[in-house]
């Protein structure tokens, strides 16, 4: 089975779908067949055509995101309204073929840890019975500090096989911006925080990507291991 790393985040909108297209993208430069997977998505499309991007014709747009709900609210909330179910054990089988077929597969999650995907299971509980690597992406600004540790503290729980944090730059910053690495790494030992640079505003895709490639590879060598 393939190796899988889990791609969670201290909140929603904090840079995870950039950080697993990155991932995709350095190691499919290393010549491993890497995919990603969203499995639930709400509202836009945006991330998905993004992860997309960076393996082009590898997956179909429903393997990589199998279950999405036009409102953009949890996918419990979406389920009920349309009065439906998604057993834990269906969105494992989803997964479980794409592992099948590749070398290393990055899974973004939907929100944080304890955003609710279905009845009774969240996704703090699908990264349990993955039994995979975990990456918590955050961002670089004021009150990072606490919804890091808080989420390190829950996913230390989970038995991960590997954990990271990723620090994202949001090309901005405020009076924590340029002690938040230090003090996180610090905090995080033994597990290693990764700062991620500011690629830019513009739309997320292979060519930026391609175009920060050598950046990339410096930022990203933790996980060649």
């Amino acid at each position: 089975m393939a190796r899988t790393i889990f791609v969670t985040g201290t909140d929603t909108g904090v840079g995870k779908t950039v950080f697993a297209a990155s991932l995709v993208y350095f190691f499919r430069k290393q010549g491993l067949n890497a995919f990603a997977m969203k499995p639930f998505c709400s509202g836009s499309h945006d991330d998905i055509l993004v992860l997309q991007s960076v393996q082009p014709r590898a997956l179909s747009a429903e393997e990589v995101n199998p279950f999405y709900f036009h409102a953009p609210v949890a996918p419990l909330v979406a389920l009920r309204r349309a009065r439906r179910n998604i057993p834990l054990k269906e969105v494992l089988a989803k997964i479980r073929h794409v592992q099948r077929r590749c070398d290393v597969l990055v899974i973004e999650g939907s929100g944080g840890l304890m955003v609710p995907l279905g009845e009774g299971y969240a996704v703090a509980d699908l990264i349990r019975a993955l039994k995979c690597e975990v990456a918590i992406v955050s961002r670089n600004k004021l009150g990072t500090i606490n919804h890091t540790l808080l989420t390190v503290d829950a996913v230390k729980r989970l038995k991960p096989k590997k954990l990271s944090v990723v620090l994202m730059e949001r090309g901005t910053g405020d009076a924590s911006t340029a002690t938040n690495f230090g003090i996180l790494r610090e905090l995080v030992s033994p597990f290693p925080v990764v700062a991620y640079p500011f690629l830019g505003r513009r739309r997320m895709g292979l060519q930026v990507f391609r175009g920060s490639a050598k950046i990339l590879k410096k930022v990203l060598a933790t996980y060649s291991k």
